[in-house]
């Protein structure tokens, strides 16, 4: 690996690591040489990623986080302890139409994604600035805050809502030496949708997308090592989009 995208003597705190793009961000920054801290509400998962990140050589830790909460974060943050890299990762969705879609779901859902999202990233700025430490924010949106399907109308607005957020906070920030940036997954198979794309209608979804193919974990590798190392330090304000063409897709 170049030494530019090496994270060996940095600390990663990554939400949502229990389990999906979470668990595997965290395999990933590990593998690059960072120590992670994984962040979540089911302990039992982070406890078995932990020991499996042991067992391979890397440095892992695990906090109780429930995104939703101020007190958790601040909690979680402090658990932590110093931090140079934090992922926000979790995020939710509910699949009803918005006709139908109850105020708590709608609740559950921004507030999770966006919110809890904003409330970690204060968070950890706060300390950065605190310490003058620089630190890096890695915002995990979604190709659907750029274009939109039905049935999950507070997920697209959350993730809409994350990107403009990204750019707001990487000008505000980029004096005291914190880079936020964003990177916007397509269709990526996960442990919890991957039946889904072997039916008819996860076929037909793969067919509008140019390369014809559903994105895997591994494929964002790339995006996250550049915008968490020094190989993005002149980056700021960018959103990566990785989505096999997708968005580029007429409509």
């Amino acid at each position: 690996m170049s030494k530019r995208f090496d994270l060996s003597g940095k600390v990663a705190l990554v939400t949502g690591a229990s389990s999906g793009l979470g668990a595997h961000f965290a395999r990933c920054l590990a593998g690059a040489g960072a120590a992670v801290v994984l962040a979540a509400r089911r302990a039992d998962r982070l406890a078995s990623l932990q020991a499996e990140l042991s067992r391979q050589g890397a440095t892992a830790s695990a906090v109780d986080l429930d995104v939703q909460s101020g007190a958790s974060i601040g909690a979680a943050l402090d658990a932590a302890g110093p931090l140079d890299i934090v992922v926000n990762n979790a995020g939710i969705s509910i699949v009803k139409p918005a006709l139908d879609m109850p105020e708590e779901d709608w609740d559950a859902v921004v507030d999770t994604n966006l919110r809890g999202a904003w409330l970690v990233a204060q968070g950890a700025a706060k300390r950065w600035v605190a310490d003058k430490r620089p630190g890096v924010i890695v915002n995990i949106a979604s190709i659907l805050g750029l274009r939109t399907i039905g049935q999950v109308a507070p997920y697209n607005a959350s993730k809409a809502g994350l990107i403009h957020l990204t750019r707001a906070l990487a000008m505000e920030w980029a004096r005291h030496d914190i880079r936020v940036n964003a990177i916007c997954p397509g269709y990526i198979e996960t442990e919890m949708n991957g039946p889904f794309w072997k039916t008819p209608g996860g076929q037909r979804l793969i067919e509008r997308i140019p390369q014809r193919r559903i994105g895997q974990p591994e494929h964002l590798d790339g995006a996250l090592l550049l915008l968490a190392s020094e190989a993005g330090a002149f980056m700021t304000g960018s959103v990566i989009t990785v989505d096999g063409g997708h968005t580029v897709n007429s409509l």
